[in-house]
């Protein structure tokens, strides 16, 4: 199950991009996707990824257009992070309508495989997901997992990684 470390753009800068992407690399951690890093801002921290073979994935919106959507995808590896709805991680209205047309649209301009995010809260909407992207994202769910294996301030990546793949597991028995 590969790690994506996912988050902001501050506490990288104060530890550096190359320490930052060293230890990343030596824990296991196959690619990262910095929320607040702008396409435009992002080419030192992509040369550094690089480097330590660290996919950089960047965010797509119901509100992309698909020049910016071409510019992205030619900066990116990995695979792409479609943001299927406006609003939080677990929201309950997913139009999946909707979110077939956007992937649908993304795939003409792109090779990246797409994985869809957002509104993924239960092994219904997983399914009908994964029907029709490269991959799902179920933040929330993953959120909880972590929360109740880290204990005190020590994060084991292969435990975490073992109840990621529990979790799948079982919403594969489901699917």
């Amino acid at each position: 199950t590969p790690i994506v470390l996912m988050g902001y753009l501050n506490p990288l800068e104060a530890m550096g991009y190359h320490e930052f992407a060293e230890k990343a690399a030596e824990n296991g951690v196959d690619g990262v996707l910095i929320v607040d890093l702008p396409i435009e801002e992002s080419q030192s921290f992509e040369v550094i990824c690089q480097k330590y073979e660290l996919d950089i994935i960047f965010l797509i919106s119901p509100a992309t257009t698909d020049k910016r959507i071409k510019m992205i995808s030619d900066h990116a590896s990995g695979y792409l992070y479609y943001v299927s709805l406006k609003g939080v991680t677990g929201a309950k209205s997913l139009d999946i309508a909707s979110v077939e047309e956007k992937v649908s649209n993304i795939r003409t301009l792109t090779d990246l495989p797409i994985a869809v995010g957002f509104g993924i809260r239960d092994a219904e909407s997983a399914s009908r997901v994964a029907k029709i992207s490269d991959g799902i994202i179920v933040g929330s769910i993953l959120v909880k997992i972590i929360a109740e294996s880290v204990k005190e301030k020590e994060i084991d990546l292969n435990q975490i990684k073992a109840a990621m793949h529990q979790k799948l597991t079982e919403l594969r028995k489901v699917v």
